[in-house]
């Protein structure tokens, strides 16, 4: 099974394979016909007048498919094209005729026989329309045909290969944009932390590590479970609940049926834009709200932030949001909603993800 599939592969990368399968095929499917045939050749001669009829076919075979068709028929050159296959059509005819009778039938024949000659097989329009133009041609048209399936699966592979790397290319952007921007201000939380010999030193440094980690690490793929996402956010917000004091108000709510997958560090870009442009404008007592629910086939996500009457939203929080509709545009195409509203004092953000039909 692995040779066959060892061989498969050779076949579909190479051309020359290609094409030489399609002629052994083609040689193979002639033999049959000979042996049924009333005059009993043996399989020597069979194969002779096969190969006096394979030879045209394939001349016109290729002459057709990189030829007439690129250069004529593909570029609307459709009078020369008709010309030049009439042409084609009488010549390889004519050959396939001559070689039948000036070739295979001399090397088979006792001699003495009479025989057409090369003048009487080219003005015998008749016999080379109704014999040899099928028995080349049809070989010809079947050529033409497989060569450009095999040409529009291999171009439609590319071009599917071609999209997963663009994909795969943006999407690892996207992460890039979308990764944590606050480890300066921890760094300096935590120092401070040390300086004050707090208790809460080695449990912050814990949490950043199990964040870099995460974003490290575990972030390498298009899907992560929706159990380590949710422990990146919450060690988050204990990381950043280390700016404010107990004027920060957050609560977090979940109800999860599944551990689903879901894209990695999508949920911590909304959850810290909560904090970047909510929590972090607003001097008085910023709240911050956080719901995941997850039941049978629906994923939703919801997250408000208070906002100060004042604050005015920057081009890079409408950046950030816009990064995050690209990746769900690239993972889930038209398989998810996402809802933003923003009032005098409140930023609200709805992601609804269908995963039945999501890749």
């Amino acid at each position: 099974m692995d040779n066959f599939k060892k061989i498969s592969e050779y076949i579909r990368t190479h051309r020359l394979a290609q094409h030489l399968l399609f002629w052994f095929i083609i040689v193979i499917t002639y033999i049959p016909v000979g042996l049924l045939d009333e005059s009993h050749d043996p399989l020597g001669v069979i194969l002779l007048f096969n190969f006096c009829i394979h030879i045209p076919q394939m001349l016109a075979a290729y002459f057709l498919a990189y030829y007439l068709l690129p250069k004529f028929i593909l570029k609307k050159k459709y009078f020369l094209s008709v010309i030049l296959f009439l042409l084609s059509f009488y010549l390889f005819s004519a050959l396939a005729r001559i070689l039948t009778v000036h070739v295979g039938e001399e090397l088979v024949r006792t001699r003495p026989f009479e025989q057409e000659s090369v003048y009487e097989i080219l003005t015998d329009i008749h016999s080379l329309v109704a014999k040899y133009f099928p028995a080349v041609f049809s070989i010809s048209f079947q050529f033409l045909f497989v060569k450009y399936f095999v040409n529009n699966e291999q171009k439609k592979n590319e071009a599917r290969q071609l999209e997963q790397k663009k994909t795969e290319s943006e999407l690892k952007m996207l992460k890039a944009q979308l990764n944590p921007h606050f480890l300066f201000n921890t760094l300096n939380n935590i120092y401070s932390l040390s300086l004050d010999n707090s208790p809460k030193t080695a449990s912050a440094i814990g949490k950043l590590s199990d964040i870099l980690d995460h974003v490290l690490y575990k972030c390498n793929g298009q899907f992560v479970s929706l159990s380590n996402e949710i422990e990146l956010i919450k060690n988050y917000i204990e990381l950043e609940k280390l700016r404010y004091d107990d004027r920060l108000e957050i609560t977090f709510d979940t109800a999860i049926e599944n551990n689903i997958e879901i894209p990695p560090l999508l949920l911590l870009s909304l959850v810290e834009n909560a904090f970047k442009h909510g929590a972090g404008e607003d001097s008085g007592s910023p709240k911050i709200a956080i719901s995941i629910t997850q039941k049978g086939n629906h994923f939703s996500f919801e997250i408000s932030n208070t906002v100060s009457s004042d604050y005015v939203s920057k081009d890079r929080e409408k950046i950030g949001l816009n990064n995050i509709k690209k990746q769900l545009d690239l993972i889930y195409s038209g398989n998810y909603s996402l809802d933003i509203k923003q009032a005098s004092n409140l930023f609200s953000v709805v992601l609804q993800i269908n995963q039945n039909n999501s890749i």
